[in-house]
């Protein structure tokens, strides 16, 4: 049960930070460059790795429950699809109804030869979103995961 807790309030944190610095960059109209999209990445990354290493502590603290790469690699999956979908509806939101022109300024440079709305924008941001939830998830594991090169555990 803790490590929904865990997943619930890391993934909170995560999105509505996410949101923040969206919110920060329209007001130096950089949120239409997507080099900047790269932040998010960092967002995710240390979020997901803060609620990894939390979930590590607990399970250290609790006898009854061993850390497992499978569980951390749960929680880092959890906490990051709780901030995608957090992060994807703000943008569907953001996009329909706060600038209503975002999705034709954003894709003004990208000749596609047909209309792209924002459910479409929206879709590939949530895709993004969880896409970068399972790498950022399995990077940090590697940091996190016991190692079996010890004495210990041979």
């Amino acid at each position: 049960m803790k490590n929904q807790s865990i997943s619930v309030k890391y993934g909170l944190g995560i999105g509505v930070l996410l949101i923040l610095v969206f919110l920060l960059l329209t007001i130096f109209n950089l949120h239409l460059k997507p080099y900047v999209s790269a932040i998010n990445l960092i967002i995710v990354g240390v979020g997901l790795f803060f609620a990894i290493k939390s979930y590590k502590q607990h399970s250290k603290n609790n006898a009854l429950k061993k850390f497992t790469y499978g569980s951390g690699f749960g929680v880092g999956v959890a906490s990051g699809f709780i901030s995608t979908i957090i992060f994807t509806i703000f943008f569907a939101i953001y996009a329909s109804n706060i600038e209503p022109g975002f999705v034709d300024k954003m894709m003004g440079s990208f000749d596609v030869g047909y209309k792209v709305g924002v459910g479409t924008v929206s879709f590939i941001v949530a895709l993004m979103g969880l896409a970068t939830t399972v790498v950022m998830s399995l990077a940090v594991m590697q940091l996190m995961k016991d190692s079996w090169n010890t004495k210990k555990n041979r």
